[in-house]
């Protein structure tokens, strides 16, 4: 006869009765779980709620899902998976998630090209793309990504003078 096994609410037991240690139970994306979180483009917004009010047959979906978005959706399977809390993804949520991005993509070259000089020579540069993350405060998460650009030369002069101003203190 096999001995008892003694369980506890707290989490699973060996055959002596001690606790074994938790594991930490891995989060699955689902389509939820993003319509949970408040995204950033006010696009993705109408998006996301079209998205789950209409549910077309599986085939009809799958063809135009694919035709709608310009994004790889490996590349974005890749980028999520490399999050150490997910096992697993849903295609409904992987959809939704390159969907979203490419309207934030779009949303943010829209919002550079009217601020910056676009306009003029009919183009976008990444001088554009900074100004905007720094001047707009709904892309201000994005100075990191995007910071201005800066000559060699500019940054030793400023450098210097800051180790100048650090010897004046002391």
């Amino acid at each position: 006869m096999a001995p008892k096994r003694r369980s506890s609410p707290a989490g699973g037991s060996n055959l002596n009765g001690r606790q074994s240690p938790k594991k930490k139970k891995k989060k699955r994306v689902t389509v939820q779980n993003i319509l949970q979180v408040p995204p950033v483009c006010p696009g993705a917004v109408w998006f996301l709620m079209k998205m789950s009010q209409t549910t077309p047959d599986k085939d009809e979906q799958s063809s135009a899902n694919k035709k709608s978005i310009s994004l790889p959706i490996s590349r974005v399977r890749l980028i999520m998976k490399s999050s150490p809390d997910v096992s697993s993804i849903n295609q409904d949520a992987l959809f939704l998630t390159t969907k979203a991005t490419e309207l934030f993509v779009q949303h943010l070259a829209l919002a550079s090209f009217n601020n910056g000089s676009g306009k003029e020579t009919n183009s976008l540069s990444y001088t554009d793309l900074a100004t905007t993350a720094e001047e707009k405060e709904t892309f201000h998460f994005l100075t990191d990504i995007l910071p201005k650009k800066i000559l060699a030369r500019d940054y030793l002069q400023s450098l210097e003078q800051m180790q100048e101003e650090d010897e004046a203190d002391f």
